[in-house]
């Protein structure tokens, strides 16, 4: 793959964290620019990470992971945007909820693991081209990290604009970006 092939790939494979990042940031009450980076962190090494598991997979067993990998995604993502939806519908106090998520780290890795399962399967895809994967990965994982934190700030100025309806919305992007994958599948 040449240069230019693997940019549209990195920027194209960020494209789900990136919306799923504007959601988060205007779910968090005013994040700093060095929360911001360490949730584009957390979403790029973990999009980096996921190709390379594909491509060891398409090794391996591509046939399974081409099979389930859409449906993975989606019940993840569906998951994570009805459990977004319900605290958004249920409130709670300003000073809890930003506690909880400032802490949540775990709920971020599924959020980016549900959002990088298409960059696995990419990296199945690569076993077959032969490409190479550390730089390919690595292109991936520094386009997520850079869309991930521009989404986190762009959240950022729509949170407040949003109100207690961002973690709704946030949910209800998750929860599109899931049906997409599914849809695309079928398509």
């Amino acid at each position: 793959m040449n240069l230019s092939a693997t940019l549209l790939l990195a920027f194209g494979m960020s494209m789900d964290a990136f919306a799923a990042s504007i959601g988060k940031g205007a779910t968090l009450h005013k994040p700093r620019l060095s929360q911001a980076i360490r949730i584009g962190l957390i979403f790029g090494v973990i999009e980096t990470l996921t190709p390379l598991i594909g491509w060891a997979l398409g090794l391996f067993a591509s046939k399974f992971v081409l099979e389930w990998n859409h449906w993975i995604a989606f019940a993840l993502l569906m998951f994570l945007g009805v459990r977004m939806v319900i605290e958004g519908v249920r409130g709670g106090s300003e000073q809890e909820t930003t506690q909880l998520r400032r802490h949540s780290v775990w709920l971020l890795v599924t959020t980016a693991f549900a959002t990088s399962i298409d960059a696995m399967a990419v990296g199945v895809g690569l076993a077959f081209l032969q490409a190479n994967i550390i730089y390919t990965a690595l292109a991936i994982g520094c386009a997520t990290l850079i869309m991930s934190t521009l989404g986190i700030m762009l959240g950022r100025f729509i949170g407040p604009l949003l109100g207690k309806r961002a973690e709704i919305l946030g949910g209800l992007v998750l929860m599109g970006i899931g049906a997409q994958i599914l849809w695309s599948h079928f398509a």
